[in-house]
């Protein structure tokens, strides 16, 4: 006769949030996660809060063969900021794109659904599943990190991605193997970010 399963513990759960720390893109090394445990990441995604299940967001795979067309259009994103920028500086935002063995980009979409669910409310729902990739990520032994910056909100990122008018680029994902235990950071106290109704904070 099956058994059925046991959850895993409060201090199980809390521990692996603990473990998962954030390591630098250009320390993230290969072997990075297998397509199994891609999909294993991406499977922890799905179980987000998801309002009305809009599924508002998505993850977009940048495989090596496109690496370099991310590269260029890194590049192209400085230059829309920057058009005074060096060559020297167009080269580091293309090898932005070479780093890490695993990159995903998240998108949130503003129209997708019932437009009564607001955009905090599908973007609290893609920051839900992309921490799930993480600590599953982290379960399965593989650094992380999560970046972002002005090149998102390009052109030349937009139309590489073909993002929609009412899409937005949140941040890339970067998985791999760590190079090096990554730093301790100090966690916030509890007290830091908790209240009560109705009584002053100190």
């Amino acid at each position: 006769m099956a058994t059925e399963p046991q959850p895993l513990s409060g201090d199980a759960v809390l521990e692996l949030m603990q473990t998962r720390r954030t390591t630098l893109p250009k320390r993230l090394v290969a072997p990075g996660p297998s397509d199994d445990e891609l999909r294993r990441c991406f499977e922890a995604a799905a179980t987000a809060p998801d309002h009305n299940q809009l599924l508002p967001w998505r993850f977009v795979r940048v495989a090596p063969p496109q690496r370099a067309a991310l590269g260029d259009a890194l590049a192209r994103a400085l230059m829309e900021r920057d058009p005074d920028a060096t060559d020297e500086q167009q080269a580091q935002a293309r090898e932005k794109a070479a780093r890490a063995p695993e990159l995903l980009l998240l998108v949130v979409d503003d129209d997708r659904g019932d437009p009564e669910v607001d955009v905090l409310e599908r973007t609290l729902s893609a920051g839900c599943a992309v921490q799930n990739l993480l600590l599953m990520a982290t379960a399965l032994g593989y650094g992380s990190a999560l970046t972002s910056g002005k090149g998102l909100k390009s052109r030349a990122l937009r139309e590489l991605f073909g993002l929609g008018p009412a899409e937005h680029a949140i941040c890339f994902v970067s998985l791999g193997t760590p190079t090096r235990a990554p730093l301790e950071r100090a966690r916030p106290g509890v007290e830091a970010f908790t209240g009560v109704l109705g009584m002053q904070r100190v």
